[in-house]
């Protein structure tokens, strides 16, 4: 968790998915209202894969709102969200 991307030789693979916005504060069934229409949507995260070959990394991205089957395998039970603008 000390070193990066770069700093492992490693490369990143940015998919597009609007469920992990969904928002189960006011019940157990998701919200995702506050996540961005499709058009703005696909902006951000066309900006965001270039920020990152920009950087000088190597990027894969999938189909953006397309049904995908990713496969990955992961070291560690690590996952941290953050997310400066959620009120508890």
């Amino acid at each position: 968790m000390t070193r990066s991307v770069r700093d492992v030789g490693g490369a990143v693979l940015a998919v597009s998915q609007f469920t992990l916005f969904g928002d189960v504060r006011r019940g157990l069934r998701p919200s995702f209202d506050g996540a961005a229409p499709p058009g703005p949507a696909e902006e951000l995260y066309e900006a965001y894969v270039s920020e990152l070959q920009d950087l000088g990394l190597e990027v894969s991205t999938g189909v953006f709102r397309a049904m995908m089957q990713v496969d990955s395998t992961n070291q560690g039970p690590v996952t941290i969200l953050i997310d400066s603008q959620k009120k508890f």
